[in-house]
């Protein structure tokens, strides 16, 4: 439905996340539903999904990644068996270490962090703003002074996320840009281009070897030989 590519990603993705799950017992994103059940015992409390949509995310990010960087990224996803202990998982909590974490990231996949991190962290700030707006009190009248009361929010984000919502607070953000998937690039279509045409090539080839082969075996039967000698002789008698 996303693409090909996009869900390839999201393949490899699901693949590291069970990776997650079976080292340390328990499902990555569990701060989220723990979150959504307390938000259910509260009453009048609305709660919402203030995360990127993932369609928009992948299709950012793969189109931001050169053609061997999604090798390199997909390689390394695929063949991911690193050990993950639970003490691993409380090192990360530190903020030091969160951040030499991200640091290296950076380093090796700039355009990746960009569109999964920092625009990431552009969206949820946005999100958390609008929530936060003061709630305006019915009036009982048009002449009644507009009164305000101030919103109780309550934002559950990933860690790595604190850092730049907290830097990203004070701007005037716009998100229409970050919304947006950018059309392949002319290099990507023709790379499609001759990847589908060999595919096509490949199996219209096989599909000609396989009935050629098929054709030549029935022909060389015994008794589609004889067939074929009594419809011959037909027109001669």
């Amino acid at each position: 439905q996303n693409g090909v590519m996009s869900g390839l990603m999201q393949m490899l993705l699901l693949k590291v996340s069970a990776h997650i799950t079976e080292q340390l017992g328990m499902a990555p994103g569990g701060e989220f539903r723990e979150a959504f059940k307390e938000a259910s015992k509260v009453p009048f409390c609305k709660f919402h999904l203030g995360d990127r949509p993932i369609p928009v995310t992948f299709k950012r990010a793969i189109a931001a990644l050169s053609f061997w960087q999604k090798v390199k990224l997909a390689w390394g996803l695929c063949f991911l068996s690193d050990p993950i202990s639970k003490d691993d998982v409380e090192k990360c909590k530190q903020k030091d270490l969160l951040e030499q974490m991200m640091a290296e990231m950076i380093g090796e996949f700039p355009d990746l962090h960009r569109t999964i991190v920092s625009e990431r962290d552009i969206y949820l700030t946005y999100m958390l703003k609008q929530a936060a707006k003061q709630i305006e009190l019915p009036r009982a009248s048009e002449n009644e002074p507009r009164k305000y009361i101030p919103a109780v929010v309550v934002g559950v984000v990933g860690m790595g996320h604190v850092p730049g919502i907290e830097k990203n607070w004070n701007s005037d953000l716009k998100i229409q840009e970050i919304m947006s998937v950018p059309p392949p690039s002319a290099s990507s279509k023709i790379f499609k281009f001759v990847l589908k045409a060999t595919v096509f090539g490949l199996l219209g080839y096989g599909c000609y070897r396989i009935g050629h082969r098929t054709v030549q075996f029935v022909l060389s039967m015994p008794a589609t030989q004889s067939y074929l000698q009594r419809l011959t002789e037909v027109p001669q008698q």
